[in-house]
């Protein structure tokens, strides 16, 4: 009886853990990979939430209006363990970016890759650019 109940929880275990994992979406499922973005911009804010963290970046369009787009980052928690904290990229910090946009017309998420000023990469779109 008692090996019974042991394996009932041990199977309901890993079909709650699989479960888990296989609800995590594909960069396809949100990002359109036909839509290609370039911009060069100012970090606003780096917003450290789960469970994707985004950098905001203020670009000024060709018309003289401001956009903010949302580079998507990491996790806080993968962030922190490869060296990446909340002030690693302040605001004010002049970068780059490279990738695709949302599938969401009215979304400004983007993810790809990231460059500072010196050229040297931040962020790329499978994870950030070894610790910082």
């Amino acid at each position: 009886m008692k090996r019974n109940v042991f394996c009932a929880l041990l199977a309901g275990s890993l079909l709650s853990a699989a479960a888990t994992v296989s609800a995590h979406h594909s960069i396809s499922a949100e990002f359109d990979q036909n839509s290609p973005i370039e911009f060069t911009g100012t970090v606003k804010e780096i917003e450290w939430v789960n469970p994707h963290g985004f950098m905001q970046v203020e670009v000024t369009n060709d018309d003289g209006t401001v956009s903010i787009y949302r580079v998507q980052i990491g996790a806080p928690i993968s962030l922190y363990r490869q060296g990446w904290r909340p002030e690693s990229v302040p605001p004010g910090t002049v970068v780059s970016f490279t990738g695709i946009r949302a599938k969401s017309p009215n979304s400004r998420n983007v993810n790809g890759r990231a460059t500072g000023p010196d050229g040297r990469e931040l962020w790329r779109g499978e994870g950030p650019a070894g610790a910082l």
